[in-house]
């Protein structure tokens, strides 16, 4: 007997997407282990410093050049935990900022080990001689390639497979199609393009950073060939805040003249470590930091701070963000464009 009124088979509709509600609340959860982990940095951070300065003052780093590393984690941490919230609860937020951080880990971590595969080399061959003294005894014979060995594994896992892995699953069309089911309504990360939004995170997080560096570091910093301290060097530091909480604010905007501010700044950045690290090393702008000559000392035997290396790096280091901020360029309007998508008053 043929069910139904009509003489037409009845179609049965298929989801277009295939649900992800568990893994957003696997992934939640790891991503709220991982924000707790980092917490655990800031009191390693500070205690393990003051620890060092206990047993050995001479070779202490200054508590105020910690609390920029401490602050970094602490922030870390509960941005983490916020987020792995949000993915638990399946919010549309949590899984496009978790987006933008895993790209920005992986793509970090990359550069990372890149740039450790250079630097370690020299500072472990460094250690033997600016060691063997009865309270710094030398590495014996092939422990500096094991340690390296071990460090690369370590490096990789944490910087390239797990950053990898959670691109993957939050890049994911399911995943994306599952939040937005069930979350429908519109949140302010989708008021702006995800790459234009990495920029602006980027930017609002540099902010507090910045006014941080000003008691870290006393004020030091390379300005096209010299190095100003103090009330000149605070100035400066303010300035670079203001300008980037603008152009922070501009780009969420989808502004064109925050752009132009961003790749201008960038561009005066690289300008003034080419003048300033061609002439001196880093070395120098540690000592006037309030660095210990221990630590001094360690980094000039590693001759990766002496000379043109770090001209190189920094320049190569400045390329993948000119290049990111010409492609987000597509995203942006100029004012007069925006004025009359806002409309009349």
């Amino acid at each position: 007997m043929n069910e139904g009124n009509s003489g037409a088979a009845p179609v049965e509709s298929t989801p277009a997407y295939k649900d992800r509600s568990a893994g957003l609340v696997i992934f939640g959860i790891l991503t709220l282990l991982i924000g707790c982990l980092a917490g655990l940095f800031v009191p390693l951070i500070l205690f393990g410093q003051a620890a060092v300065a206990a047993k050995n003052p001479g070779a202490a780093m200054p508590m105020s050049a910690m609390l920029p590393g401490a602050l970094v984690y602490a922030i870390l941490a509960l941005v983490l935990a916020w987020l792995g919230i949000g993915s638990i609860l399946k919010r549309r937020w949590a899984r496009a900022l978790l987006l933008i951080f895993s790209w920005c880990w992986l793509i970090m971590g990359i550069l990372g080990c890149i740039s450790m595969a250079f630097i370690m080399p020299g500072i472990m061959a460094s250690i033997p001689s600016a060691g063997g003294t009865p309270g710094h005894p030398a590495l014996p014979p092939g422990a500096a390639s094991a340690v390296l060995g071990v460090m690369a594994v370590v490096f990789g896992i944490i910087f390239v497979i797990l950053p990898a892995i959670w691109t993957f699953f939050y890049a994911s069309r399911h995943v994306k199609a599952t939040v937005e089911a069930l979350d429908p309504v519109q949140r302010w990360t989708d008021r702006c393009p995800l790459p234009v939004l990495a920029v602006v995170l980027w930017l609002a997080f540099s902010v507090p950073m910045m006014l941080l560096m000003i008691p870290a570091y006393h004020g030091v910093i390379a300005f096209f060939g010299i190095f100003l301290m103090g009330a000149p060097g605070k100035l400066v530091y303010l300035l670079v805040a203001g300008v980037w909480a603008y152009a922070a604010w501009a780009l969420y905007r989808l502004d064109m003249r925050g752009w132009w501010v961003v790749f201008i700044l960038m561009c005066l950045f690289a300008i003034s470590a080419v003048m300033t690290f061609a002439g001196h090393d880093m070395t120098q702008m540690y000592s006037l930091m309030g660095y210990p000559q221990a630590t001094l000392d360690q980094l000039k035997n590693s001759g990766f701070l002496t000379g043109n290396h770090l001209v190189w790096l920094m320049l190569g280091g400045m390329v993948p963000w000119l290049g990111y901020l010409l492609f987000i360029r597509k995203y942006l309007r100029p004012p007069k464009e925006l004025a009359v998508l806002a409309g009349p008053a």
